[in-house]
């Protein structure tokens, strides 16, 4: 099996490995795909407009909303070059995600939403289905630009199910359509329906996958990803030589949020203590038990990673972009109105002006360590990552030289 290659060499051939990362959060995924555009112009300054996130990137990880841009960035179109570019997202978002989560337009709109969540999932999915399907068409796992790490979760198996461009090698059964990750990761419980299919093993093995939302395993896949790259290290991938597992001096991890409501204070012990069933899937016009195990999965994982990248003296080298400032509408992974839509990606934009933060271990809160600006930080990082794949091109004898002396640049 030859999966299709980007342009980036393996990190043999440089000083880094280069994440990124993508949280979970329904509608709130326009936040990261503005921060992400913003990123990709800044390399297309460096390296010409073709420059592709997917061309600077080892492993691209997301879950839920956030499985689906990775998907978009990293999947082939017919030239194989990335389906999409970064500053196509927030028009994806504004188009698709109205119809994604139809809004009730009767005046008991939220009225006939609780209702019908005791009987079944708010949303049928079936635009979804039709949309994943329409984009990514016949793309599998292994055909990605470059690694791709999207976790899920089997309801049948009671587990996390982690589909991973490195773990295909080895889990040929893995090796699902893009689509239908893409629908299973997105397939939050009380908003989505779970998700079922099968793949054919080269053996003609049948696997079965009974899919709902990543993000109730992993709704921050920094560490997924990170997880990932270590096993390939530990098998003694040739892509890796000569790193060591514990050299995160030599990771580059970019983990960008979808925004949460830590600073509303939104719920209390004191309301939490009335709610039975109905008041734990409809309070406060959301889904309280959904977003406590998301919050708490996200929030995990950077208190990991913060922990460790401070411990071995290389906290530059992890990248935590996230607002904890959000209210009302802003907060929902569903409220899919135009305003609503427009307000999240002015919420992007004024994140990119904002201080580099880092998580108050203690209080959980976003705090900034810096005069940088987010903006200011993305800047660096650019050139961080266009230094490196330059430095693998000058070093890889894969690399082809155009007839003057030089290696190519990104196609054209």
């Amino acid at each position: 099996m030859d999966r299709t290659k980007s342009l980036l060499q393996a990190p043999t051939y440089g000083n880094l490995i280069t994440v990124l990362s993508i949280d979970g959060g329904g509608i709130r995924g326009v936040i990261p795909g503005t921060i992400l555009c913003f990123l990709e112009s800044e390399l297309q300054k460096l390296d010409g407009e073709n420059a592709r996130l997917a061309d600077y990137f080892d492993v691209m990880s997301g879950t839920s909303t956030g499985g689906l841009v990775t998907a978009m960035l990293s999947a082939p179109d017919h030239n194989n070059r990335p389906l999409f570019a970064a500053k196509d997202i927030k028009q994806f978002y504004l188009d698709h995600c109205p119809k994604i989560f139809p809004q009730a337009s009767s005046f008991f709109g939220h009225g006939t939403k609780i209702m019908k969540s005791l009987e079944g999932p708010k949303y049928d999915g079936k635009y979804l289905h039709k949309l994943a399907k329409d984009k990514l068409g016949n793309t599998r796992l292994y055909q990605t630009l470059t690694n791709v790490v999207i976790p899920t979760f089997d309801i049948k198996r009671m587990q996390p199910t982690i589909f991973s461009s490195y773990e295909v090698k080895r889990t040929p059964s893995l090796d699902a359509l893009l689509s239908d990750i893409c629908i299973g990761t997105s397939a939050a419980p009380t908003y989505l329906p779970a998700h079922h299919f099968t793949t054919e093993g080269h053996d003609g093995t049948i696997r079965e996958f009974h899919l709902v939302d990543g993000g109730v395993a992993a709704n921050n896949p920094a560490l997924a990803a990170i997880n990932e790259v270590s096993k390939e290290i530990y098998s003694g991938s040739p892509d890796f030589y000569p790193i060591k597992p514990t050299d995160y001096h030599r990771y580059v991890v970019l983990s960008l949020g979808t925004g949460t409501t830590k600073c509303e204070n939104k719920y209390s012990a004191e309301t939490a203590a009335k709610w039975g069933i109905l008041g734990w899937l409809t309070s406060g016009g959301s889904t309280p038990l959904m977003d406590v195990f998301m919050q708490a999965s996200g929030d995990m994982t950077d208190f990991h990673l913060s922990t460790v990248f401070a411990a071995l003296h290389c906290q530059e080298n992890y990248i935590r972009i996230q607002d904890d400032t959000l209210t009302g509408d802003l907060a929902s992974v569903d409220i899919a109105t135009k305003e609503n839509l427009e307000e999240l990606v002015n919420v992007g934009e004024q994140l990119l002006k904002k201080p580099v933060t880092k998580v108050n271990l203690a209080t959980g809160v976003c705090e900034p360590i810096s005069h940088h600006t987010n903006e200011e930080i993305l800047i660096r990082l650019a050139e961080v990552l266009s230094k490196e794949r330059r430095l693998r091109d000058i070093r890889s004898p894969h690399t082809h030289d155009d007839g003057r002396g030089r290696v190519l640049d990104i196609p054209h």
